[in-house]
C-alpha cells in the first residue's frame, strides 16, 4: 500500500471500529477485573472519537439530553496545600482532591474544565473521606497489601496496553497525575476486599443447600423478566439535603452521555461493591432491585443511561445491557483467538509512523494468508503476546455493536479485517460457534451471586459504622 494512502485508511478505521474489547465469559478474580478496568482506562482518550460514533448509548429512555447551559466563570482554585478535611486526625488536602480529579480525566478520556472540576470536587471529597476511613480500618487490622501485589496490578495495566515496563509512570506524569494517586486507589480497593473477607469469615461459604434453594427459586420464577444491568451508586450523607449529591449525579450522567465509559466511571465513583466490576450487577431479577429502579429499567432501551434514580440511601445511575426471560434465552457463544500487532507509540491517524505503517502492512498480509486458529495463535506469540491470544468464550449478542458486526459475518477459521486502535492492530478469528440457552445459571454462577450479595451488604454496613464512629472536621465547603 502506498505510504500516502496510509493516513486515510487509519483515519477511516479509527472512526468506525473501537479498540477491541472482548471480555471473557468465564468469571475473573476481582484483582484481575480491577487491573482490566484500570488498563482499559489509560487509552480511553485514544478511542474517544470512536465511541462518539455510538450515540445510542448516551440517551435516556424517557428524556432527551438537554442542551448544555452557557458556562459560567469557574471559581478560582484554592491553593494545593489547603486543608479540605481532617478525618480522625488525618489531613486531606486540596492536592489530594485535584489529583483524583486528574486521574478521573485520564481514566475517562474527558477534558476536565475548571467549571466541571468545581462540580465534581464535592463528591470527590466525600469519596476520599470514605477512602481515608477504609484505609484507617485496614491499618487497624494490620492488613498489609504487599508492594508486589500492587506492582503486579500496574504491570498488568502496562501489559494490556502494550507498554514497556515502567512506562505507566511516564504516561501519568505526562497528564499531570502522580503515580501515588493510582497506587493509593489500588491499595484501598484491595485492602477493603480483605477487610470484607475477614468480616464475612465462615459465613461467606455457600452451601449446596443454599445453591439448591436459589435454583428452586429461579425455577419457580421461570418466565419472569431479568435485566443485565450496571449501576453507579452515589450515597447521600444527609437525606434532608441531597442537593449536592443530586448535582454531582447529574454531572456524571452528562459525562456518560458525552462518551465517558460507564465501567470506568463506576470504578472511580460508585460506592457500591459492584464498582470493582465496573458497576456490573449481572443478570438481576426485579425482586432484587429497588422498586424505583425497576420502574425505570422496565421502560429503558438497551444501552440507555438513566436519569438520577432516588433510592434509600442515595442515587442510582443505571444502564441496561440486555433483557431476558428467566429460563429462556438463546445466545450465540463464540470461542475466539486474536493476534495483536503493537504500535511503538500512540497512533496519530493523520501522521502514522513508519513502524505503524509496517504493522498495518503485516496485519493486512496476515489477514489474507492465515486460515486457522492455531496459525493465529502462533503469530500472536511471535508478536510478543501484548494482548492475550485467547480472550475466552464470549456471547456475540453482548458485544458492542461495532465488534458484533465484525464477528457476526465471520465463519469459523476466517480472519477478520485488521482492526486499528490507538495502541495497535488486532486480527480476530472465530474457532467455534454454538447456540446455547444462556438464561440457565450454573451452580458456580449462583454461588458467586450469593457471595457477592453478602459482600455488598457487609460493605455498606461497615462503611456506615465507620462514618458513624468517625470524627470528621470539614474545613469549609469544598469549592
Amino acid at each position: 500500500m502506498p505510504a500516502r494512502t496510509m493516513p486515510d485508511q487509519m483515519t477511516r478505521v479509527m472512526t468506525t471500529v473501537p479498540a477491541p474489547s472482548l471480555r471473557p465469559h468465564r468469571r475473573m478474580g476481582r484483582t484481575a477485573r480491577l487491573a482490566l478496568l484500570l488498563g482499559t482506562s489509560l487509552f480511553a482518550a485514544a478511542t474517544q472519537h470512536a465511541r462518539a460514533q455510538t450515540p445510542a448509548h448516551h440517551h435516556h429512555a424517557h428524556a432527551k439530553t438537554q442542551p448544555k447551559a452557557a458556562a459560567s466563570p469557574a471559581p478560582e482554585d484554592p491553593p494545593e496545600d489547603a486543608i479540605v478535611a481532617v478525618i480522625n486526625g488525618q489531613v486531606l488536602t486540596q492536592r489530594d482532591v485535584d489529583s483524583r480529579g486528574r486521574l478521573f480525566a485520564l481514566s475517562t478520556g474527558q477534558d476536565i474544565s475548571p467549571e466541571l472540576m468545581s462540580r465534581l470536587r464535592p463528591q470527590i471529597v466525600h469519596q476520599l473521606v470514605d477512602e481515608r476511613l477504609k484505609v484507617q480500618e485496614i491499618l487497624s487490622r494490620h492488613i498489609n497489601i504487599p508492594p508486589e501485589q500492587i506492582a503486579d496490578a500496574i504491570g498488568n495495566i502496562e501489559s494490556r496496553n502494550g507498554m514497556p515496563k515502567n512506562a505507566l509512570r511516564d504516561k501519568l506524569a505526562q497528564d499531570g497525575v502522580s503515580l501515588t494517586t493510582l497506587i493509593d486507589q489500588i491499595r484501598v480497593q484491595l485492602g477493603w476486599m480483605q477487610v470484607l473477607r475477614e468480616e464475612i469469615g465462615s459465613t461467606g461459604h455457600v452451601t449446596s443447600e443454599q445453591i439448591a434453594q436459589r435454583e428452586a427459586a429461579l425455577h419457580a420464577d421461570e418466565g419472569q423478566p431479568q435485566y443485565l444491568i450496571s449501576e453507579i451508586f452515589i450515597p447521600v450523607a444527609d437525606p434532608r439535603h441531597p442537593e449536592t449529591e443530586l448535582k454531582f449525579t447529574q454531572t456524571i450522567i452528562q459525562q456518560l452521555r458525552d462518551g465517558a465509559p460507564f465501567p470506568i466511571v463506576a470504578a472511580e465513583f460508585s460506592q457500591s461493591e459492584s464498582a470493582l466490576d465496573g458497576g456490573q450487577m449481572g443478570w438481576t431479577q426485579e425482586d432484587a432491585l429497588d422498586p424505583q429502579v425497576v420502574s425505570i429499567v422496565r421502560q429503558m432501551p438497551e444501552g440507555a443511561i438513566s436519569n438520577p434514580i432516588r433510592v434509600a440511601g442515595g442515587y442510582v445511575i443505571a444502564t441496561l445491557a440486555a433483557k431476558r426471560t428467566i429460563g429462556h434465552q438463546i445466545g450465540t457463544m463464540v470461542s475466539l483467538r486474536q493476534a495483536f500487532f503493537p504500535f511503538d507509540a500512540p497512533l496519530n491517524p493523520q501522521a502514522p509512523t513508519d513502524q505503524q505503517k509496517q504493522m498495518l502492512q503485516r496485519a493486512t498480509q496476515a489477514a489474507s494468508s492465515i486460515h486457522s486458529c492455531d496459525e493465529l495463535a502462533a503469530l500472536n506469540k511471535q508478536l510478543g503476546e501484548k494482548h492475550q491470544t485467547d480472550p475466552g468464550t464470549v456471547q456475540l449478542e453482548r458485544l458492542n455493536p461495532q465488534m458484533r458486526s465484525v464477528l457476526a459475518t465471520l465463519a469459523p477459521g476466517q480472519p477478520s479485517r485488521p482492526l486499528v486502535s490507538g495502541e495497535g492492530i488486532a486480527i480476530l478469528m472465530i474457532c467455534a460457534k454454538q447456540e446455547k440457552n444462556i438464561a440457565q445459571q450454573t451452580p458456580s454462577e449462583i454461588a458467586d451471586e450469593l457471595v457477592n450479595d453478602r459482600v455488598e451488604q457487609e460493605s455498606r454496613q461497615l462503611t456506615r459504622d465507620l462514618q458513624r464512629r468517625a470524627v470528621i472536621n470539614m474545613h469549609g465547603a469544598p469549592s
